[in-house]
Formats: C-alpha cells, sequence, structure tokens
C-alpha cells in the first residue's frame, strides 16, 4: 500500500476582480509515495508545493484529479489521527507554553494525560525545547516556533508525516537537529513527505522527489538515477611540463596548471578517451579521473531552466481555452 498517491491532481483559483477567470497553478499532478520513504517536494517560490500539500490534507479542495492517503480516500478523515502536519508559518496559541501547547494537541487525539506527558518531554527533548518547555510560545522566536511546530506534528506517533518547508527559519544547529530527527523517523518506518527549495537538505535526505515548476511536475525519481542520467564532465589530472602537450590537450577542455599538475575538465565523455590517449602516447603521468557527477542542484536548475523557456500559455484555463 502506497502512503500517498495522486493522480492528474489539478487545482485552478480564479483571479481578477471585475471579471474573474481562472488560473491554473497545479497542473495534472502524478505522485506516489511508497511507505516508510522521505520523499521531497522541490521546486522555486509559487511552484505549487504548498497547494498540493493543502489538497493532501484536504484544505483545499481539486479542480479536478484524485488522491489516496494511505490506501484511502482524501474524504475519508480517519487518515487524519494517523498523520502529523507542519505548515510553513505556523501560528498557535501564544500564551500557551510550549510543553502546554503539546497537552492540548494531544488532547486533540484523545491521547491520556500521563501518555500525552511523555510523549510531550521525549519531544521536547529531540527538538532542542527542553529547558524552554515552561516559555509561553509569544516569547519564541521564528526558529523555536518551528521546532515546537514540529513536535506537536509527532505527538500522535503518526504513520505518515507533511511537513511544509520544515527548515524554514532554522539556524546551522536547529537544520542539523531537524535533519536527524527526519532521519530517525525514517529508521522507524514513518513516511515523510516534506516541501523545500534548499536542495542540500533534500539531497541529504531523501529518497525520491519530485521537481516542480510554475504547478508542473519536471522529474521524478530516485536521486541516485536522476542523478546518474549525464556525468557533467571528466576531470583528468596529469604531470607534465610538456607545453605542445598542454596544446593539444587544452584543445578538448578547460585547463588549471599548479606547478607540474594540470587540471583538465573535460566536457564530452567521447572525449575522455582521445585524451588519455595523448597523454599516454606522450609518457606523461596521469594522477586521475574523476567524473564529475550532476548535482542535485545542477539538475534542479536545468530542469527549471528548460521549464521556463517554454511558453506559459496553458497556466490560465481561459487563455488556454479550458473549461470554466
Amino acid at each position: 500500500m502506497l502512503a500517498v498517491e495522486t493522480t492528474g491532481l489539478t487545482k485552478d483559483y480564479s483571479v481578477g476582480f471585475w471579471r474573474k477567470r481562472p488560473r491554473r497553478v497545479l497542473h495534472d499532478l502524478s505522485l506516489r509515495v511508497e511507505r516508510g520513504e522521505v520523499f521531497g517536494l522541490l521546486g522555486p517560490n509559487g511552484a505549487g508545493k504548498t497547494t498540493t500539500l493543502k489538497i493532501l490534507l484536504r484544505l483545499v479542495f481539486p479542480t479536478s484529479g484524485t488522491a489516496r492517503i494511505l490506501g484511502k480516500e482524501l474524504d475519508d478523515v480517519t487518515t487524519h489521527e494517523r498523520m502529523g502536519f507542519l505548515p510553513e508559518n505556523p501560528s498557535f496559541y501564544d500564551y500557551l507554553t510550549a510543553e502546554e501547547f503539546l497537552h492540548y494537541a494531544g488532547d486533540l487525539f484523545g491521547l491520556a494525560a500521563s501518555e500525552t506527558r511523555r510523549r510531550a518531554g521525549r519531544l521536547l527533548e529531540q527538538v532542542g525545547l527542553r529547558d524552554s518547555r515552561n516559555v509561553p510560545l509569544r516569547k519564541f522566536s521564528k526558529g523555536m516556533l518551528q521546532r515546537v511546530g514540529l513536535a506537536q506534528a509527532l505527538i500522535n506517533e503518526p504513520e505518515l508525516v507533511f511537513l511544509d518547508e520544515p527548515m524554514s527559519g532554522l539556524d546551522p544547529l536547529g537544520r542539523r537537529e531537524v535533519r536527524d530527527l527526519i532521519l530517525g523517523l525514517r529508521e522507524k518506518g514513518i513516511t515523510v513527505f516534506f516541501s523545500t527549495h534548499i536542495l542540500s537538505d533534500a539531497e541529504m535526505l531523501c529518497d525520491r522527489v519530485a521537481i516542480l515548476n510554475r504547478g508542473r511536475m519536471l522529474g521524478c525519481g530516485e536521486l541516485r538515477e536522476m542523478l546518474e542520467l549525464g556525468v557533467a564532465s571528466t576531470e583528468i589530472v596529469i604531470e607534465t611540463r610538456n607545453s605542445a602537450l598542454l596544446d593539444r590537450v587544452g584543445s578538448y577542455g578547460t585547463m588549471v596548471r599548479t606547478g607540474e599538475r594540470v587540471r583538465v575538465q573535460v566536457p564530452k565523455e567521447s572525449d575522455v578517451s582521445a585524451v588519455l590517449g595523448i597523454v599516454l602516447g606522450s609518457g606523461a603521468r596521469i594522477v586521475s579521473v574523476i567524473p564529475v557527477k550532476m548535482s542535485l542542484e545542477d539538475y534542479f536548475l536545468a530542469q527549471v531552466a528548460e521549464s521556463a523557456a517554454k511558453p506559459e500559455g496553458t497556466e490560465s484555463l481561459a487563455a488556454a481555452g479550458g473549461q470554466k
């Protein structure tokens, strides 16, 4: 059974004042999220990440398409007791302390008082708020509110956790703690579905990712498979003083010389054999040959740039002749 499954998920909003017209912000999104994996929904601001999460949580309703959560349709609210959620900009009762707020969240799930106390203490420890447990939330910084928000998302020990930009407002130490927390959830078999535009976090945490831009999915899959689609270049390091050799090798790529060592960046994989043959034939020493793999940032920027180059004619239903 899949944790999250969407088919043709589409969302339109009405825009304009006097003459309202539909604007499509999510286009035919189909996703499959396996149980127990960390899934990242990536994209720039305005890509449709938050809209997708809101649809899955029934905070807004899709214009068309279907979705299933933990094997059940979206309108089956019994799945909510098996889920946790942290919005991008949480707003809590600021007169409550962190501990009181978690007790309130536990009461909403019908937990016994003793069980709520046990879970609240453990979660406050995990998110680094043990010493601030009796401080009113109105005195919390944005990063501290983000941490208590993570704690409330886990108070019911969910099977599936939705996190909208969970690293927002956190300092480097806080980001490290949240990353460790997410990895700990994966070890327990809990599915984590989170949106982010911080690519280094996604590359470190995610089993699979989907890339959104302007409401369209540009790519989806395992990071390893996506990033092995191509080699950005090959770096060849040689030792030589032969200027004639360097002239020949330099025609295949860019060179950086440091003493007797020369670093050659060969962009075309088909040219690597030719460069190695020239170097070996000259008797120069080859220090290393390293394929430079595409990073998630490289892949992301390439996909977004390609998408941005396409016309936006289908984003407005009115312009595209879609139904009203």
